[in-house]
């Protein structure tokens, strides 16, 4: 693993807020967007940000592979691959709701070793780097120290295909009485977590770019995150879906209601 970050780190940070900017100029009610194959939406601004990644990745980093939400370039280097949502949270921005983030990772060998997450309504810059702690806006932040669910906020999305697990499991938090959100932005939930405003996220998504960045980030700030089985995945591909937790005991908690 490379011992000095701080220059893709720079060119993360940089990535972030231009995307962040191009996300507030174009939020709008109504606004146009396809369906993909998966059922999924799909924006121009998605496909504008995840070119402009593309780009500058290419431009700074030529040797590396890109795995993007919107369009990848997998034919360079297999050891470090960026790993990019443009915007994570398309259904809140095509609806004109500001709830949705920025979301870019480096990783090494399968694991992520910096993660970047930019809410740019509320200018919040998450970041982190292997070994490093997890930054909001260069202050170090943590997760929650607390040891059970009771009254303790979990953000949720439900997934197709899941529903069978997903279901019981939210019926089961509810009766620990988790009090339960969802905000269709993943990733935008689980830097609630690594801030220690939540105490969990659960999301049965298979997709690395739904994941990478906030492995890093949650962990560097005292966290666990795994899949929803416990195992530690790849995230150069797609991964088994995760599970992101405050501490060891909540994740406990959590993967004992899952079984």
């Amino acid at each position: 693993m490379p011992t000095d970050l701080s220059h893709p780190l720079s060119i993360a940070k940089q990535l972030a807020q231009t995307a962040g900017a191009i996300i507030r100029q174009e939020l709008v009610l109504g606004a146009n967007k396809e369906w993909k194959s998966d059922h999924t939406p799909v924006t121009m601004v998605d496909k504008k940000i995840n070119q402009l990644v593309i780009d500058t990745i290419h431009q700074e980093f030529p040797e590396h592979s890109i795995l993007a939400e919107e369009g990848s370039d997998l034919t360079r280097s297999k050891e470090f691959v960026w790993i990019c949502d443009p915007i994570d949270g398309t259904f809140p921005f095509m609806h004109g709701i500001p709830t949705s983030t920025f979301v870019l990772a480096l990783v090494h060998d399968g694991q992520p070793i910096l993660g970047v997450v930019y809410d740019p309504f509320m200018d919040r810059l998450f970041t982190a780097t292997k070994g490093n702690g997890t930054m909001l806006n260069g202050t170090p932040i943590h997760t929650k120290l607390t040891t059970s669910i009771l009254d303790e906020s979990v953000g949720v999305v439900p997934w197709k295909g899941d529903m069978d697990i997903f279901t019981p499991l939210m019926a089961k938090l509810a009766d620990s009485r988790a009090k339960l959100f969802s905000l269709l932005s993943i990733v935008y939930m689980d830097t609630m977590v690594a801030c220690g405003e939540f105490a969990a996220t659960i999301f049965p998504g298979a997709s690395a770019h739904d994941s990478a960045a906030s492995k890093i980030i949650i962990e560097e700030a005292g966290g666990v995150f795994t899949s929803l089985t416990g195992e530690v995945d790849r995230y150069d591909r797609p991964v088994h879906g995760h599970l992101a937790c405050a501490n060891k005991e909540i994740h406990s908690q959590i993967v004992t209601l899952l079984h």
